[in-house]
């Protein structure tokens, strides 16, 4: 008998191929009437399989009672309510280690953009301005003050890439590593006024909500810039977009947003900030990758009662 899984959101032609053959699936976003569809099968309903946009929260655990392992394709685990489905004895995945590669090289992708301006100056070519007026100084790459925060396997990622540019790198984290040769900053609001780049590589969930704040953002200042591709709700976008209107931080890269995949209006007016549509984990090898694991660890935990990659 095939066990029976919630698939909540549609997630690749291969992947959904996948889970048809070995597992009997309930695509919920196929429902006219999810609720009434929940329970009407909530006592089959064994084990969900997501992404880390959408999650599983607390009202659809409350759902399903004979729910056992929660499948979830990418790092981020906050729309996931973590500490009911520990309480009720649910496992839960996650697809670390894969990704880490492509969303670093995003993240020195959107470093060298904001800072070389490579997408103004691709808009300034195709506009025809360059008939008419030379295109303006950028800033140096190359040599400069890198702050991360956050220096998990992503961070750590982004170091090692930086050998290459001569970059004087510190870090603000839980505490002080001792496996790594950067240097750890006390504060973050000293990093921020420390660096000429900040990258934000930390987790999202409501304890690093608004980490970089206005005071923050004032402290990296006019010559300053700030990368993101963690989650969006790390920076206090209003104060970010009123720093970059006002010219009080220099630029931005941003690969997440609040709400997004709505982002603010005045961002998109701006000529200072580099903006891509959450795509650090998109690429098809990356993606195959995450996809085979979300597939894997739903095996795993049919076939020997453990998942591969659990998040507790």
């Amino acid at each position: 008998m095939k066990k029976h899984i919630l698939q909540i959101v549609e997630l690749s032609p291969k992947l959904d191929a996948q889970l048809d053959a070995e597992f009997h699936v309930h695509r919920l976003w196929q429902q006219a009437d999810s609720v009434a569809y929940l329970q009407d099968n909530k006592d089959q309903i064994e084990g969900i399989a997501t992404c880390a946009p959408v999650g599983a929260g607390e009202e659809l655990i409350s759902q399903l009672p004979a729910l056992k392992v929660i499948a979830s394709r990418g790092v981020g685990l906050e729309k996931v309510a973590l500490d009911q489905a520990q309480n009720k004895g649910i496992q839960v995945s996650a697809t670390p280690n894969v990704l880490t590669d492509c969303v670093a090289d995003l993240g020195v992708a959107l470093m060298l953009d904001v800072t070389r301006r490579i997408s103004a100056a691709d808009r300034f070519v195709r506009r025809n301005d360059w008939l008419a007026q030379k295109y303006p100084m950028t800033t140096d790459f190359n040599g400069k003050k890198l702050g991360i925060v956050g220096l998990g396997q992503i961070g750590r990622a982004v170091a090692a890439r930086m050998a290459g540019f001569n970059m004087c790198i510190r870090y603000v984290d839980r505490a002080a590593l001792d496996d790594v040769p950067y240097e750890f900053s006390p504060s973050l609001e000293e990093l921020a006024a420390w660096a000429d780049i900040m990258i934000v590589t930390v987790s999202g969930g409501p304890g690093s909500r608004h980490l970089i704040s206005s005071e923050i953002i004032e402290a990296l200042g006019p010559q300053g810039f700030l990368v993101n591709i963690s989650r969006g709700t790390v920076i206090d976008q209003d104060a970010l977009v009123t720093a970059l209107k006002n010219k009080t931080l220099g630029g931005a890269g941003l690969d997440v947003f609040a709400d997004e995949p709505q982002v603010p209006d005045e961002l998109k007016t701006l000529e200072n900030v580099v903006l891509t549509p959450h795509m650090a984990s998109g690429t098809v090898e990356t993606r195959e990758k995450m996809e085979d694991l979300v597939f894997a660890n739903l095996k795993a935990f049919f076939a020997d009662g453990k998942v591969l990659t659990p998040a507790f």
